[in-house]
């Protein structure tokens, strides 16, 4: 018996070793640039922490996102995700061991000694029956269709990992920037208020000038409307800033959330600028692109699965117990049972399903490889954009902050003239108007100017690192 058992398993071991049919996989070739050009302004070289998020330099931005990504529902559905994929992982790879089952079977019966076939005397009428049994099916995996199923289900399990690793990419940055919002919308009321206030003082100098006959009722009319517009523009950017404030407690998992004002966006940090010439081999850090692969991997594999289904399949069965009319006698050497089979199956008439399984298959890997290339092209396009918002939003920045001045500048000589009695109160108006756009902007851009920092990271898998800059090789 022992010797019958070794001989099956080296032949297992024998078959096991042969090649898996279906197609081996090899990462298809994408057509890229080998760099990100443009004249990027070049910083140094640095590693970007996992937590990049950090650079910002931001107590409550850190906190934000640590607590979105440690509460928030998709993650935890990434995680479900996960282990059910590890859990189907298990019983692929349990696929090559022989499953053992343990039989135990009862029967007390008796027989007639009324039948036309007389019964000895010698044979008891009731009989008793006992069995246990161990038994066991062993499938020889001589095509391959087991190991191209681990192949496709351990590729799947990466692939979860790496759509977890999505999900908290994305999480991170959507989180950054609606904090980002939040802030600028901060600063936008705090210079809106100060408006406000401006508007309102200048309400009552027209109302004074006027009752002394310096100012007419169009100057006071024109001095309401100001007020009006800038208390007007105050409650909107509360209403947005309640939005955005409800939007970030969604994402953390804190629906109370309550941030205190604070305007303090322009004295947040930028992160460094990335280097000229990064390489675009970059985005095979990207986890959309890795998943996009893990995917076509397992596609590739499941080829190979439905092509072993069309050949013979060979399994080997076993079984080794006792049998006996008595439960004390059952294991004894007089009462030992046992079997060894072999069989074959092989598909003979299936009126083409298995073959049209096949080609589906094929078509489904043809898939996988559009999305994988979609998906690293769609990378590059992110990066190549993120890049550009980056540079331009930077070179805007100069431009905007020396409008600021010279609007600031205006509004207070025109200030001087009107109350100097040299011109009208529309001078004023216009130059309040201007002075408040101008310092808007300067906060929106600044906002424009770390979002698009964020996309960057984002679009290059979380930043960028020394080992891959070409000024470090």
């Amino acid at each position: 018996m022992k010797s019958r058992a070794s001989a099956y398993g080296c032949i297992a071991l024998l078959l096991s070793g042969c090649t898996a049919v279906g197609p081996d996989y090899e990462r298809p070739a994408v057509d890229l640039p080998n760099t990100y050009g443009g004249p990027v302004a070049a910083g140094a070289a640095t590693a970007i922490d996992p937590a990049w998020w950090k650079l910002y330099g931001d107590p409550a931005l850190d906190g934000l996102v640590e607590r979105a990504l440690a509460r928030n529902a998709d993650i935890r559905l990434a995680v479900a995700r996960i282990e059910e994929a590890d859990a189907n992982l298990r019983e692929a790879g349990a696929t090559f061991l022989p499953q053992i089952d343990l039989g135990a079977a009862g029967s007390r019966s008796g027989v007639t000694t009324s039948g036309a076939v007389p019964v000895p005397s010698t044979v008891p009428v009731i009989r008793n029956n006992v069995r246990l049994t161990v038994s066991t099916a062993f499938e020889l995996d001589f095509w391959g269709r087991l190991r191209r199923t681990l192949e496709a289900v351990r590729a799947q399990a990466l692939g979860t990992r790496y759509a977890k690793e999505v999900v908290a990419l994305s999480l991170a940055g959507l989180t950054s920037q609606a904090y980002f919002s939040l802030r600028s919308l901060d600063a936008q009321i705090a210079l809106t208020r100060e408006t406000l206030a401006v508007r309102e003082e200048y309400l009552v100098i027209v109302r004074s000038r006027a009752a002394g006959g310096i100012a007419s009722d169009l100057d006071i009319n024109q001095a309401v409307v100001a007020r009006a517009d800038a208390a007007t523009q105050l409650r909107d950017l509360q209403r947005q800033r309640a939005l955005v404030e409800h939007q970030l407690g969604t994402l953390s998992g804190k629906l109370d959330l309550a941030l205190a004002q604070s305007a303090t966006l322009l004295a947040l940090p930028l992160p460094p600028a990335p280097p000229v010439g990064l390489p675009s081999a970059l985005l095979e850090r990207r986890p959309d692109v890795r998943q996009a692969e893990q995917q076509l991997i397992s596609a590739n594999a499941q080829i190979g699965v439905a092509r072993a289904a069309m050949l013979p399949n060979i399994s080997l069965t076993g079984s080794y117990g006792g049998e006996s009319q008595a439960l004390s006698t059952l294991l004894s050497s007089g009462s030992t049972i046992w079997s060894l089979g072999f069989g074959i199956t092989l598909p003979v008439f299936d009126w083409g399903r298995l073959a049209a399984r096949a080609d589906a298959s094929e078509a489904r890997a043809r898939q996988s490889l559009a999305g994988y290339q979609k998906a690293v092209e769609t990378a590059f396009r992110e990066v190549a954009d993120g890049l550009t918002n980056l540079e331009q939003t930077t070179a805007t920045e100069d431009d905007l902050q020396a409008r600021a001045t010279a609007a600031r500048n205006v509004l207070r000589l025109a200030r001087a003239r009107y109350e100097a009695g040299y011109s009208a109160y529309l001078e004023v108006l216009d130059a309040q108007r201007t002075a408040n756009e101008a310092e808007l902007a300067v906060v929106r851009n600044r906002q424009n100017r770390l979002s698009a920092s964020v996309d960057l990271m984002k679009a290059l898998g979380g930043g960028w690192s020394a080992a891959t800059s070409p000024a470090s090789r």
